[in-house]
């Protein structure tokens, strides 16, 4: 995928990777209001952005079309909570700002994971619930699977009724070290 800007598009968008529980984690936002587009860890087949370009393009194409800066943001408010988060201070993730395209109740979805506090993990069924649709536990899932800014928007925090981890898009290890980092995991 092209990183660069496309002709006509506004400004690129602003990204930093921070090591976070041991795996590269890259962030995208908006420069002009900085909120967080797009935020998810390296895979080994895509160690840089292009997969979450890919990601963000398929849900609001002109977004993507703006291309990601040619070099990182090393500092600012995502970076610095980001930071502030690795290192310990859980709750500074919390504030970032955020905009993805949303239906109805994956916003809801999203908003429900965001009161998920770190240490605690809940179900797929709990988080249907919070989210104000008790019976909705697949569309619930399905919000979990198609949020752009994992991490932030805390889809790590769900788990299976049996207590299982369940998936993760960037590996269960990632899932598994995040709960861990967090608390929600003895380990």
């Amino acid at each position: 995928m092209n990183l660069a800007p496309r002709s006509g598009a506004t400004a690129p968008l602003a990204h930093v990777t921070v090591d976070i529980v041991g795996h590269p984690f890259r962030a995208i936002w908006t420069p002009e209001d900085g909120a967080l587009r797009a935020g998810g860890f390296a895979t080994p087949g895509d160690p840089d952005a292009d997969s979450l370009l890919t990601r963000l393009a398929a849900l609001d194409p002109a977004l993507a079309a703006r291309g990601i800066a040619s070099e990182e943001t090393p500092s600012g408010p995502i970076p610095d909570a980001l930071r502030a988060y690795a290192s310990g201070e859980l709750s500074a993730v919390d504030t970032i700002p955020v905009a993805q395209p949303e239906t109805p109740f994956r916003g809801e979805v999203w908003r429900a994971l965001r009161t998920v506090p770190a240490g605690r993990a809940v179900t797929y069924t709990e988080l249907a619930g919070l989210a104000g649709r008790p019976s909705a536990v697949r569309a619930a899932a399905s919000g979990c699977a198609n949020n752009l800014v994992a991490l932030v928007v805390p889809c790590h925090r769900i788990v299976r009724a049996d207590g299982g981890l369940g998936g993760y898009l960037f590996g269960v290890e990632v899932k598994e070290r995040l709960l861990q980092h967090e608390g929600a995991l003895l380990g």
